[in-house]
């Protein structure tokens, strides 16, 4: 059966609207159980998700995926701006807008966020009883110890500090947020990661059209990425049934971090593992995660299966 894809705009606070794409089969009849998707720390719908959400569509499922706030054809300002509590609230918004679709059964939803939006998922399934099934992919644990990791040692963390200090200060005298590359691995360039891993899967994604898309995000972003700590919702997330999908070898969103979340979180609960990095999850073992993701959501959101 062929997918549609479907473009919407979401209307979301501050008068702006966020860019979605939904995917589903034109010959679905019955309401049908629907999945929200959302990308990390600044990737786009057309990235390295898209395919997770054709994925769902092609078992049956209404499938969301949507562009954060000042990203994509999203709108939002100051662009490539990172919030993450305001993810989540827009968030928040696509699932009401989800369960207003028709074709949509609105009390059979469940959450696919990767990397960052892991984090989000994680918040959201244990903040919102209309989720009923999630999966958190390589997520977020916590930003202030990822932090550390990346900048070790009292002089980076006061350096970074000061640049946190400057920004502000120029923001209060009517200066745009400070921005900064994402990556790079000259040490003498300010950037948020240093790490190859990273460029290999934007060379691998590549997302064209740099009127919506660049590499440099704003520098405050780090910062409240820092103050951003999703793990603390992790014990709140039962009963709903939770998917954890964490790579062997990950220094984006550590292991050990997500191992030991996932220890914490209440029944029903399932991990998957796949040995590699971050990046692996989307291409190399892309298989094993879309194909766990989706197996996953069809045991809890359709009835057959469920029963």
């Amino acid at each position: 059966m062929a997918l549609e894809r479907e473009e919407h705009w979401i209307p979301a606070e501050g008068r702006i609207g966020l860019h979605a794409w939904v995917l589903r089969h034109a010959e679905l009849t019955a309401p049908a159980p629907a999945i929200t998707v959302a990308h990390g720390f600044r990737g786009l719908a057309e990235g390295g998700l898209m395919h997770y959400a054709e994925r769902f569509a092609e078992a049956g499922f209404v499938a969301i995926i949507h562009d954060h706030r000042s990203f994509g054809l999203s709108g939002g300002w100051p662009r490539h701006d990172i919030d993450p509590w305001r993810q989540i609230l827009d968030w928040r918004r696509v699932i009401t807008y989800l369960q207003e679709l028709p074709g949509v059964d609105p009390d059979r939803i469940g959450l696919f966020g990767s990397s960052y939006a892991g984090g989000h998922a994680l918040v959201l399934a244990g903040s919102d009883p209309r989720i009923k099934a999630v999966v958190a992919q390589v997520p977020t644990i916590s930003g202030y110890e990822q932090g550390k990791r990346r900048n070790p040692g009292a002089e980076a963390t006061q350096a970074l500090q000061d640049r946190f200090n400057a920004d502000e200060r120029a923001q209060l005298r009517g200066a745009d947020p400070d921005r900064q590359l994402l990556v790079t691995t000259d040490p003498d360039v300010p950037s948020v990661y240093k790490d190859p891993a990273l460029i290999a899967y934007e060379d691998r994604f590549p997302l064209g059209d740099l009127g919506r898309f660049d590499r440099k995000i704003t520098l405050r972003s780090t910062l409240k990425a820092q103050m951003y700590d999703p793990g603390v919702w992790i014990d709140r997330i039962a009963p709903t049934p939770l998917l954890m999908i964490v790579a062997t070898n990950d220094t984006m969103t550590p292991t050990d971090m997500a191992l030991a979340a996932y220890e914490r979180a209440g029944e029903p609960k399932e991990l998957i593992t796949y040995e590699g990095g971050h990046f692996d999850a989307y291409v190399e073992h892309f298989a094993a995660t879309g194909g766990g993701a989706t197996d996953w959501f069809t045991r809890h959101l359709v009835p057959a299966a469920a029963g």
